[in-house]
Parts: C-alpha cells; structure tokens; sequence
C-alpha cells in the first residue's frame, strides 16, 4: 500500500468533497495507518472515530474484587503469622490469601419460624424465632504454572492448616494461648457483596489430583536472629500440583458488641457493609 506524504497541517476535505474526512493526526508524515485502511474498505472516516485510541486500563487504580481470606489489619494475628516466616511469605502483603480463579460460593440465609398447631384448624400460626446465615463453602480451583505459583499454593494449604487449629502448646510468645482458631475476614465482589465479612473456617479440602504433573520449589526453614533473615543453605523441598481443588467452608461469626450496634435500617441502606478500617460487613 502507498503512503501519502505530506505536511501534518493538511486538512482533507469532507466526504462527497474529497477523501471522506477530516483528518488531523497524521503521525511522522504519514497518513494513519489505520485511516488508510478504513479509506480503501469505503468506511466512514469521522473524525470522532479516527481520534478516538484504545487503551488497557490497569488494575492499580481498582478496588480488589477477588474472593480472599485474610487476617483483619492491625490484629497481633498479623505478627503471629507472617513474622519471619519465609513458609507463609507470599501471602504476608495481602495479609492472607485470594482464589487465583472465581470460585463457586453457596450462600444461604435463613429465617426461622415455629409452626403453632391449633385445635380443629386447616393452617398453623407462625412464630417467628431467629434469623441467620448458614455456614458458606468456597470452591475454586488453585492453577499453578511455576515456582512462584507453587510456593504461593503451598503458603494457601499450610495457611488454612493453621488457621484451623487453637493457639496450643508450650509456645507463648503472642500471648494467646488457650485461644481459638483464629477470626479471619471474607472479602469479594466488591463493598455491598463481602467486605470484611468476620468468618472462623470449619472445614477445608484440598484435592491432589492424580495424572497432573507436579512442580518444585524451596522455602528456607530457618530464621537467624543474628541476620534477621533466612539461611539460604537451610532449605526445604515441596511439590505443588499444577491443578488443585481448594474448598473452605466458613461461618460468618460477629461479636456481642457489633450485634448490638446492628441497625436494620442502616443495613437496608448498605451502610453497615464494612467500609472504614474499625468496622465489620454485615450480610
């Protein structure tokens, strides 16, 4: 195809007057590539069209939508997990961990009512009892395509190990022992879908499927209190499949405290949807 040269002031004259448009950008003495084009196929050339550029729009400027769990901010739960520990290093930046692709959530709410029998009647009465949402199970699938990744499903599992059993043992370092498995936060989907929503785990599943390869990877199993880091020579060997099944089920748990500054009606409004660093998502 041959190119026109000529001076980035020239203007074409509208269509029926001339070459169909106005152009104005003509980038290094030439016409737009792409206006050429559309000039030979006989399309419109509006200026409008011509001017216009696409672009990728990154995800810097963007809220976080994906499903993830996490240790709520400022908790000691935070040190406790992620102080030099190299194991659970990958998830320490996020505070925890989110699926990689959308899992499959089941949610249900329910409300109770008491069936009241009456005497020679075709119909019951009902007593309303209580409100609540069931236990909710998370399914997602963990891909896992290099050592990064690998390290990353290895910090999930171990993760999930921990966060389901109570601080027990000779070890007291954080000051809570006898306490239960820690409270995480559920978030996802944006503010008025989970927004650090206060769940414990119930049960958790992974699935090491079988006929899928395997990748390696290292973590350093020992800390130096004299370097404050790592020993490179004292390493540790796992392997992550490439294609694992991961479900957690949890139970969505509030305080005394919060119940009792719950207000329906700011909740029909959105407003008890856990915006602000203090406060919990109610769903």
């Amino acid at each position: 195809m041959a190119f026109i040269k000529a001076p980035t002031d020239i203007l074409f004259k509208k269509a029926g007057e001339g070459i169909g448009g106005i152009v104005k950008n003509l980038a290094g003495g030439f016409i737009n590539k792409t206006m050429s084009r559309l000039m030979g196929s006989g399309i419109s050339t509006d200026s409008r069209i011509v001017n216009a550029r696409a672009k990728w729009s990154g995800r810097a400027d963007e809220k976080d939508w994906r499903v993830r769990l996490t240790v709520p901010q400022g908790s000691p739960l935070e040190n406790f997990f992620f102080e030099n520990n190299e194991l659970l290093a990958p998830l320490r930046d996020a505070r925890g961990f989110h699926w990689p692709l959308t899992p499959t959530m089941m949610i249900q709410h329910l409300a109770n009512y008491n069936a009241m029998e009456q005497t020679h009647s075709n119909y019951p009465h009902h007593s309303y009892t209580s409100s609540r949402v069931d236990q909710m199970n998370i399914v997602g699938e963990f891909p896992v395509q290099n050592q990064q990744d690998a390290k990353y499903q290895i910090a999930v599992v171990h993760f999930l190990r921990s966060a389901t059993k109570m601080f027990f043992g000779a070890d007291d370092e954080y000051g809570l022992k006898g306490s239960p498995p820690p409270i995480l936060h559920l978030s996802g989907y944006g503010d008025h879908m989970f927004n650090k929503v206060p769940v414990v785990i119930n049960t958790f599943n992974v699935e090491q499927r079988a006929g899928i390869d395997y990748i390696s990877t290292k973590q350093s199993s020992v800390y130096k209190e004299q370097t404050h880091d790592f020993e490179p020579g004292d390493t540790s060997q796992t392997w992550a499949p490439t294609l694992s099944l991961v479900s957690v089920m949890v139970s969505p748990i509030y305080s005394r405290e919060s119940v009792r500054d719950f207000s329906l009606g700011k909740f029909v409004r959105g407003e008890l949807n856990g915006k602000g660093s203090n406060e919990v998502g109610f769903i």
